[in-house]
């Protein structure tokens, strides 16, 4: 049975339900929060300090979800109206318990500050990379400072982090593709959808004039697919209701972000779009358009797509719309269904980077979609979505800048899709999904274990992947002593070739010579007090070995 309590705490007669019983401990959460601020003289929490606190959990002052306590701060005045603790309660419940989960360390990267750290440092050595050219086949983004530079991550739980020309509009260019593909699934259906577009990499250029042995686009991540996409979009709205549906689609994914419209740089796709002419009347020679597709029209919607202008922090959002199944990580509710992101993030990982795509699968095996203004978006589902903005691209397309930044991510952390599969232990990848110390804390525990159990292979990974091998338990019981307890002589004796302690002392005061010796196993007691120079006998007196 639960019992009832009052308002006071006191308990009061009657059951509680479990859905009631877990509301009493989330409120009581709630409260114990709310005690760790510093109250004023009526009690009140400030809404600055609670911004304060959630900053470096990832959660900044411009986040959507915030706006309702931000209103307790009366602009410009410096008046500011204190969070009583029932409005603390109350706001700690909202939006999957956002609040609350931030300040407990609960949100997916709960070590958000030191994640966006690293980021920090991968960004800046990127800084002297200039490798690579800006696309000059479309006159406008021949203009575009080649030197700037944006990284803007975004989680699954809206933590948000930004560095470099982040604010910066660029278009979109092929990064549309993938939200073209989105759109015309929610609107059609896979079977539909893929009667006229195929899904397999093409094998060629993103523009070249080729089609499947069914006379369809190969697949919705290069030109022709695109092209395919747009003309299952809302063909029967005018064009200005039809773009206006677009972007609509675009701030939801975005959460309400920037979303502008390039002009010069449609009317640049425009002037140069021989080649996607040419797409077009290829698909419709072959068949391949829904029956009454205006083509034109269908190009001219597509190069208003390819224009549509963003900057980093608001693609990020985007991307980690997608890594979330079609949810906004920003509190806008669901936008896409799981099935059409499924297929989607399918298909970024096959064809998602130009004629690079099969190199970017096996090497970074996440999906990501490129485009030739420079930006890159990349999907780690569950978990986040990242845009990268450097306009140096390679001789295929894709941002110099940014297939860096993806090497240098998945050589530091465990995102790659198949990584599961394998001990990142050993191979020094780390995960920022678990807690401060957690992931040292697991070493520990695998490196106690194995020693213990005399896997002197794992011991041996274990220390080469950086793991301490001093490092002791809540005991204080290390790996020598373990492996002393155990008999374990070649793990001893690998230990001390590595230079550990060889007398640290668990909190019972306990040596790794005194467990050798409770345990009878005369040749590492030995060993012990051959590396041990001030090994006193005293230790071992009451504890002779037996036989």
């Amino acid at each position: 049975m639960t019992a009832k309590f009052g308002s006071n705490g006191a308990p009061t007669s009657g059951l509680v339900r479990p859905q009631d019983a877990r509301v009493v401990d989330a409120t009581a959460t709630c409260q114990r929060l709310y005690d760790s601020f510093s109250h004023a003289a009526d009690g009140t929490v400030s809404p600055l300090e609670l911004i304060n606190r959630l900053g470096p959990a990832g959660i900044s002052a411009s986040d959507p979800r915030l706006r309702d306590t931000l209103a307790h701060v009366r602009a410009g005045s410096g008046d500011v109206r204190g969070l009583s603790l029932e409005s603390f309660v109350a706001l700690c419940q909202r939006d999957n318990d956002l609040v609350a989960r931030a300040l407990r360390g609960d949100l997916v990267v709960p070590d958000f500050a030191t994640f966006t750290d690293e980021l920090t440092g991968m960004y800046e050595a990127l800084l002297g990379d200039e490798r690579g050219a800006v696309a000059d086949y479309i006159p406008q983004l021949a203009r575009v400072d080649p030197n700037q530079l944006a990284i803007a991550v975004c989680t699954v739980d809206g933590q948000r982090f930004a560095i470099g020309d982040s604010s910066t509009g660029f278009c979109v260019e092929s990064v549309c593709k993938p939200i073209n593909y989105c759109l015309a699934l929610e609107e059609h259906g896979a079977d539909v959808v893929h009667r006229h577009v195929g899904r397999e990499p093409s094998g060629r250029g993103f523009n070249e004039l080729t089609l499947n042995n069914d006379g369809l686009p190969h697949n919705p991540m290069i030109n022709s697919g695109a092209i395919m996409c747009c003309s299952l979009i809302r063909p029967e709205l005018d064009a200005a209701d039809r773009f206006d549906h677009y972007t609509d689609a675009w701030r939801k994914l975005s959460g309400g972000g920037r979303i502008g419209f390039n002009n010069a740089v449609y009317l640049s796709e425009r002037q140069t779009a021989d080649r996607n002419f040419a797409l077009g009347y290829s698909m419709r020679e072959s068949g391949a358009f829904p029956p009454g597709t205006n083509l034109l029209d269908t190009l001219e919607f597509y190069f208003q797509c390819c224009s549509l202008e963003i900057d980093a922090e608001s693609l990020a959002v985007v991307a980690a719309s997608l890594a979330g199944g079609g949810v906004s990580p920003l509190g806008g509710g669901r936008i896409f269904s799981t099935g059409t992101v499924q297929n989607c993030l399918s298909l970024m990982s096959s064809c998602g980077m130009y004629d690079y795509s099969g190199e970017f699968a096996f090497s970074i095996g996440l999906p990501a979609k490129s485009g030739v203004s420079g930006a890159l978006m990349l999907v780690i589902p569950q978990v986040m979505g990242i845009c990268i903005w450097s306009p140096r691209l390679d001789p295929l397309g894709n941002s110099v800048r940014g297939i860096e930044f993806c090497r240098s991510l998945v050589s530091k952390y465990n995102f790659h899709v198949f990584d599961g599969l394998v001990d990142n232990g050993n191979s020094g990848k780390r995960d920022p999904r678990k807690r401060r110390h957690e992931a040292a804390r697991n070493d520990m525990v695998r490196l106690c274990w194995a020693a213990s159990q005399g896997d002197l292979d794992e011991v041996r990974a274990l220390v080469a992947g950086g793991v301490d091998p001093n490092v002791g338990d809540y005991d204080g019981r290390t790996a020598l002593h373990l492996a002393a307890s155990e008999g374990r002589y070649d793990i001893v004796e690998y230990l001390l070739d590595q230079g550990v302690d060889s007398a640290p002392v668990d909190r019972w005061g306990g040596t790794p010579v005194v467990d050798a010796v409770r345990g009878n196993h005369q040749t590492i007691v030995d060993l012990l007090r051959e590396r041990t120079a001030d090994l006193a006998d005293a230790e071992l007196v009451a504890l002779p070995v037996a036989g």
